[in-house]
Order: C-alpha cells, then sequence, then structure tokens
C-alpha cells in the first residue's frame, strides 16, 4: 500500500544536509513529489510531498535516526490534500525585485498580484548587505499569471517596485 505523506524538517543548516535527507529515504524506496529546501538564517527548512511504501511514524523514527537531524524539528503525517497541482500553480513567470527594503513591502508586492488573479507558486525574500552598508531586499518570485491578465500584471508589478526604489525584472517561463 502506498501512503502519500508530508515531510517537514526545520534544523541547523549544514553541508550534506540534503544528501543525508533524500539518501536515507531513497533507500526507504521513497518517491518525491512537490520539495522545497531553503535557509532561513542559519537555520534549513525542507519540505515534501512524497509517496512511501512505508507508514508516516516508520519514515519519521528513520529519518529522527539520522545525526545530521538530530535535535531537528520534524513531522512525518500524511498527506490528506491532493498531490496532484492546480492549473494555477503552473509557473508561467519568473520575477526579481531587488533594492531598498521598506515596510510592508512583501504586502505590497502580493497585494498586487492578487489584483491580477496571479497565483504565487514559490517565493523566496532575503535581506542582503549592499555597498556602503546599506540593507537591501533580494526577492524571487515564480508565479502563475492569467495570461489574459499577464502584461498588466506585470506592468503594475514594475511601476510598484519602481515607486519602492527596487529594480524589477521579469521572464516568462
Amino acid at each position: 500500500m502506498t501512503h502519500t505523506l508530508l515531510i517537514s524538517i526545520f534544523c541547523p543548516d549544514k553541508t550534506g544536509l540534503i544528501a543525508a535527507i533524500t539518501g536515507s529515504l531513497f533507500d526507504l524506496g521513497v518517491n518525491f513529489g512537490d520539495t522545497s529546501f531553503s535557509i532561513l538564517g542559519t537555520g534549513a527548512e525542507f519540505t515534501s510531498v512524497c509517496d512511501s511504501l512505508v507508514n508516516a511514524p516508520t519514515l519519521e523514527s528513520r529519518l529522527r535516526s539520522l545525526p545530521e537531524l538530530a535535535g531537528a524539528d520534524l513531522k512525518v503525517t500524511p498527506f490528506k490534500l491532493s498531490s496532484r497541482q492546480a492549473p494555477n500553480a503552473k509557473i508561467t513567470h519568473q520575477i526579481t525585485l531587488q533594492g531598498a527594503d521598506h515596510p510592508g513591502l512583501l504586502t505590497q508586492l502580493t497585494e498586487v498580484l492578487m489584483s491580477f488573479q496571479a497565483n504565487i507558486v514559490r517565493l523566496n525574500a532575503e535581506r542582503i548587505h549592499a555597498p556602503k552598508g546599506e540593507i537591501h531586499y533580494l526577492i524571487h518570485i515564480a508565479a502563475y499569471l492569467p495570461v489574459e491578465r499577464a502584461n498588466a500584471c506585470l506592468a503594475s508589478i514594475s511601476n510598484t517596485a519602481s515607486s519602492l526604489q527596487m529594480h524589477c525584472h521579469w521572464v516568462e517561463v
């Protein structure tokens, strides 16, 4: 019997972490679906929806035995939603913004996307140290933009970015 599971891990980041996790899961015959990894400060977050022949407690126990995950916040649970993505989860555009950091920056940008019925599939935002000691913000957005609204949405994102002293670049996927 195949189990569709959600694996959620948060732990300190270290070299070889992803290799240890994926290698252990491969050895158990896990088939990865949607998977993400990101560094958050000095921590690392790994999330995956996968199909497994072993149940959630067995998989969690195996992951907990890895030395790389000692003390990790780790949870493996049945995934109760559909593992098939909706049509608006298809990435149509990659948008990159960089510039001055402002309170409410992410809110303003995501509200623009929402107003055009765009769907954010992935978002990564980080503070970066710029020359002269300034703090800048770098945002990468992978989004689904409805074809009939894409041009207007991108123009609005560009205008919003400009008003916030940010550079905006986008590519159609």
